[in-house]
């Protein structure tokens, strides 16, 4: 289940901790890319206070927009399962994709073509620095792990996510699984 190496499609678990990093606090971020140059990722299960068509109103849909990461939060980026419908789509792995047409990705929504299951959209990513991540990972910051749901991760509850994960790994993290986000709520 664990692995030591990361690699694109892999998932990053956010360590338990009391005083988090505030970008990372209990997330868990999908590998996009992972290479000698770097990585990058998409937070998740961190939802913002936006939908979609309040970010681009010719999107005529209410779909959630989630916090990606804290690089670039003034772009929209996206990941889907449908590549035969959405052009110049980059594979990430197991049917997952990320990017594409934007403008075909607009006509799909606003037609009823695609659904909610099939996209998910972020302001901002993810990034790590050339053997940052390596680093992060030496100083037990995240869990690396087998991304066991596929492409149906899209569709994967984001309020009980990282809870469930713990619970999961078991063992100490079982503690945390009922921990207060923030500890000034215990």
């Amino acid at each position: 289940m664990i692995t030591i190496k990361p690699k694109k499609g892999d998932l990053l678990i956010a360590e338990p901790a009391i005083i988090g990093d505030v970008s990372f606090n209990r997330s868990i971020v999908l590998i996009a890319d992972h290479s000698q140059e770097g990585s990058i990722g998409f937070i998740l299960n961190k939802p913002l206070d936006y939908t979609i068509n309040e970010l681009v109103p010719e999107v005529e849909a209410t779909y959630k927009v989630y916090n990606g990461g804290p690089v670039e939060q003034d772009n929209l980026y996206f990941i889907h399962k449908i590549p035969k419908l959405i052009p110049e789509s980059i594979e990430i792995s197991l049917g997952i994709f990320w990017g594409g047409d934007f403008s075909k990705v607009a006509e799909l929504i606003t037609n009823g073509d695609i659904n909610e299951n099939d996209i998910r959209f972020f302001l901002g990513y993810s990034g790590w620095e050339a053997d940052q991540l390596e680093e992060e990972l030496r100083a037990n910051s995240w869990v690396v792990t087998e991304n066991i749901y596929k492409n149906n991760i899209i569709e994967k509850d984001y309020k009980s996510f990282w809870k469930e994960k713990m619970l999961e790994f078991g063992g100490e993290y079982s503690i945390w699984s009922n921990a207060p986000e923030n500890p000034n709520y215990n």
